[in-house]
């Protein structure tokens, strides 16, 4: 099992190969793409990166799950991320701060919830599995 700071590292070292950014932009609050600059291609090679860094499987959609801006499943409504949407986000990211998105529910405010620190929460739910 390894602590959490461990976990960071690890993270930290996945970021820095995949995204090309300095150890020092890897923050446990640094957000993926606003602070960091991932494109979506990235999100499947930092999943493929984890994977290989801490021997875990992470299946397609689980680290990122897709879809959650789905207007027709009621998740969504005038560009709002709706009460069910906010809930459905809770069940699929436990890891994830749902909570400050709810404070300003707007879908491009979505990509604020991959954060480093999301990561590393992932990878320690994943590991203790």
């Amino acid at each position: 099992m390894s602590s959490s700071e461990e976990i960071f590292e690890k993270v930290q070292e996945t970021l820095v190969d995949a995204l090309g950014v300095d150890d020092e932009d890897v923050t446990p609050e640094a957000t993926l793409v606003g602070d960091l600059g991932a494109e979506s291609i990235d999100f499947l090679d930092i999943v493929f990166r984890l994977e290989k860094n801490f021997d875990v499987k992470i299946p397609r959609g689980e680290l990122f799950p897709e879809n959650l801006a789905a207007a027709d499943a009621g998740f969504v409504d005038d560009g709002k991320i709706t009460e069910k949407g906010l809930s459905e986000l809770r069940v699929r990211m436990p890891h994830a701060n749902v909570d400050k998105l709810a404070e300003a529910p707007q879908v491009e405010n979505l990509q604020d919830l991959f954060t480093v620190e999301f990561i590393v929460k992932f990878v320690e739910n994943k590991l203790n599995q």
